[in-house]
């Protein structure tokens, strides 16, 4: 078996997939019940870098088992070999995302521009609702 190549700093071998065919849930008339073209992928976490499998276990959440196994169903076309080309695909793309670092936020001070229209804002509405407050002698009529 071969290389997943995933990004330029990223390949995943072939062992580290498992896919199984399954029957899929939900509509498909008479084909549904009797054949299984539902790909279930298993992909072994452990394999990846630690701050990579990191970001997938937060990204990835209840779709990674407690031993470290990512599952993905892919069950939207009626083929197998379509399901087991989805089922890479996404788990190629998921793997896209968490192999480059979240950018660090840089710290930005609000403009002086902003501030004083946030004030006049402000100044704004304490008007419109000191207009709208009634002076003690209305209420006793």
């Amino acid at each position: 078996m071969g290389m997943i190549r995933v990004d330029h700093t990223l390949s995943i071998r072939e062992e580290d997939i498992q896919i199984e065919f399954v029957q899929a849930s939900g509509p498909g008339g008479q084909n549904v019940n009797k054949v299984a073209t539902a790909a279930l992928l298993r992909f072994d976490t452990t394999a990846l870098p630690e701050e990579v499998r990191l970001r997938l276990m937060a990204l990835a959440g209840g779709r990674i088992t407690a031993e470290g196994v990512l599952i993905i169903q892919a069950r939207r076309y009626r083929t197998q070999e379509a399901n087991r080309q989805d089922a890479i695909q996404r788990l190629v793309e998921l793997l896209q995302h968490v192999a480059q670092p979240p950018r660090p936020r840089r710290k930005t001070r609000p403009t002086l521009a902003s501030r004083r229209k946030r004030l006049e804002e402000k100044r704004r509405r304490g008007e419109i609702k000191r207009t709208r407050q009634h002076s003690r002698t209305d209420h006793q009529e």
